[in-house]
């Protein structure tokens, strides 16, 4: 894999890109990996080339308790050890519940919304999310996709505020399957209630 990392052009964060082979649970390990190392994804693009090569762009916040850690050093820290999280195989081992809540959501809370339609083209499925944003929410949303054997081949995920609003196509058999797509739908709206 190819990982590179560099520190925003507004200096408010980190720019991840990351170019591999495409794997089954690529999404889910970097998801986990960010969310392991309490880096905030607020901005990501996921692209599945023809040749089959992933193409995700990642704009990512520092934990506030960083310390004394420098950028050059975090940057580093990203480039090898995101290419070693993509490298090793194994479970993935998903995220417990969220941690702390942001105060505006605590007092005006976003009903979250899941939407699954097929796509314009008919090649996929087109998920839509609309929640509030919690740490560790992409990651969990990530995990339920991988347990039904879901693959992402592109993505937007944007979040504003306390708001994230995120959309993926999709392909899998568990689509196709309308109790199976049901199930995920519920289980997608669990993990954004949490």
């Amino acid at each position: 894999p190819l990982v590179r990392a560099r520190l925003s052009d507004d200096r408010e964060g980190i720019d991840v890109l990351v170019y591999t082979p495409d794997k089954p649970d690529l999404f889910a390990r970097i998801c986990l990996f960010f969310n392991k190392t309490a880096y905030s994804i607020a901005d990501a693009k996921i692209y599945t080339t023809r040749h089959k090569y992933a193409l995700d762009t990642f704009h990512v916040f520092v934990p506030e308790n960083g310390g004394d850690i420098s950028y050059r050093e975090m940057i580093n820290f990203i480039e090898f050890e995101l290419t070693h999280a993509i490298e090793r195989g194994g479970d993935l081992l998903c995220p417990p519940s969220q941690g702390r809540i942001n105060r505006h959501l605590k007092h005006f809370p976003i009903n979250p919304q899941v939407n699954i339609r097929a796509d314009d083209k008919g090649d996929g499925y087109v998920l839509s999310i609309v929640a509030g944003d919690k740490p560790g929410l992409l990651a969990r949303v990530a995990c339920v996709l991988s347990s039904y054997k879901v693959s992402v081949h592109s993505a937007k995920i944007m979040t504003l505020g306390g708001r994230a609003e995120d959309a993926f196509l999709l392909t899998g058999a568990a689509l196709n399957d309308a109790k199976s797509l049901l199930m995920m739908q519920a289980e997608l709206l669990d993990v954004l209630r949490i």
